[in-house]
């Protein structure tokens, strides 16, 4: 039976939003932030039926959140706002344009039922981790039972604790994942032990269909189904690098639906990469997790 008040959307975000305080030199600025929520950002701003699963409080800040992402179109669900203040991240800008963070952070979700039925669900970051959170986003994925999940764990060694708990946690979502994507900072957290090669191996034979891991300045390697494609960087004028990997999950998140099983050829593979390179060009060239809109992209591309 179909439920009427259940909409249809293309993607569902799961995880934590909240409030970026940036400090460079003497400059103190606020601005909506936290990974989960970038990615919806970019996804609104790309014109996809996006809506946001998080938790705000009821303060000015939860409230300038929710108004930023509504502008880039983003439908931030009602079962994302509770008690308590708005998390933050304060952001330390280092003179490479690199950021080291401090969080005020609590991470709880809604185990009610949503009113959306998505094609696709987005996890990661903290709320894949921090408890009580942690355990909800993955009854959300179980019951919603989605075509397609993309998981990025963007890690925050200060937040996700212990090692091994840690790596436990990653895999339960790697087992349900289609797409994960993480950054070469993220493997050598995980698999200490293991080189390039072996954690795009030991990730892909966890079940996920496409594997991406972002090196930064370098570039990415994306790796499905026994092919592995490298792409090199852009080279920009560096702002800060806030917002850079959730802009290129965003462009995963994007554009993978369009492929059908057969389609990850290596051609493939290159232009999903090149364009989300590209992407998180943009946005490092300017201040903040500004991501780009659908008509810079596609003057990029």
């Amino acid at each position: 039976m179909i439920d009427a008040t259940t909409t249809d959307i293309d993607v569902l975000v799961i995880g934590e939003a909240l409030v970026d305080i940036t400090t460079t030199g003497t400059e103190v600025v606020e601005m909506p932030g936290g990974g989960p929520a970038n990615v919806a950002l970019g996804l609104g701003r790309q014109g996809i039926a996006v809506a946001l699963l998080t938790r705000l409080g009821p303060d000015a800040r939860g409230s300038a959140i929710t108004r930023h992402l509504e502008r880039s179109g983003v439908w931030v669900l009602a079962e994302s706002f509770g008690a308590g203040p708005t998390s933050t991240a304060h952001a330390h800008i280092l003179d490479d344009g690199s950021a080291r963070y401090e969080f005020s952070l609590d991470w709880t979700a809604s185990r009610e039922r949503l009113p959306v039925r998505p094609r696709t669900i987005h996890a990661g970051s903290v709320a894949a981790f921090l408890p009580p959170g942690d355990e909800v986003v993955l009854e959300q994925i179980d019951r919603l039972a989605p075509e397609i999940v993309t998981f990025d764990p963007n890690i925050r060694p200060a937040l996700v604790g212990d090692l091994d708990r840690a790596r436990v946690r990653f895999e339960e979502f790697a087992r349900r994942s289609t797409v994960l994507k993480l950054s070469d900072e993220d493997a050598g957290f995980l698999y200490p032990g293991l080189d390039e090669a072996g954690v795009l191996s030991t990730i892909g034979g966890l079940g996920p269909r496409l594997v991406a891991i972002t090196r930064g300045a370098r570039g990415a390697v994306l790796a499905a189904e026994g092919r592995v494609v490298e792409v090199p960087g852009r080279r920009v004028v560096v702002a800060d690098t806030i917002g850079a990997g959730d802009t290129f999950m965003a462009s995963l998140v994007a554009d993978y639906p369009a492929l059908h099983d057969d389609d990850l050829t290596e051609q493939a593979l290159r232009e999903l990469a090149v364009r989300a390179v590209d992407a998180a060009a943009i946005t490092v060239s300017r201040p903040g997790a500004d991501l780009p809109w659908a008509a810079e992209l596609s003057v990029a591309s």
